[in-house]
């Protein structure tokens, strides 16, 4: 089985072909974008294992749809001084689909 660890919004993910995940934002023209952070790639017997990066791997996937996460709250309170701030944060992502991994 075919699987890859790639690096995006500093974050890293491993993926296997048809998987479905949310990551960071991402700034896309058309609907497909090739992550070519590639940090592990791995099939059955063969591993090749970037220095820090694999030369020539990539990974294409495929928009699904660009959206903001849950509400986080946030609260800050002082004692005695009757000061409080509530506020809320939504993080944007953008839920991608992996098409094909290459090496």
């Amino acid at each position: 089985m075919t699987f890859a660890v790639i690096k995006t919004g500093g974050k890293q993910y491993k993926v296997h072909e048809g998987d479905t995940l949310s990551v960071e934002k991402l700034e896309h023209g058309d609907n497909n974008i090739t992550f070519d952070q590639v940090l592990l790639w791995a099939n059955g017997e063969d591993i090749k294992v970037g220095k820090p990066l694999v030369p020539g791997a990539k990974v294409e996937a495929r928009v699904l749809e660009d959206g903001k996460g849950d509400k986080k709250m946030v609260f800050r309170y002082k004692a005695k001084t009757r000061r409080r701030k509530k506020k809320g944060h939504r993080q944007p992502y953008t839920k991608v689909q992996i098409v094909k991994i290459l090496s």
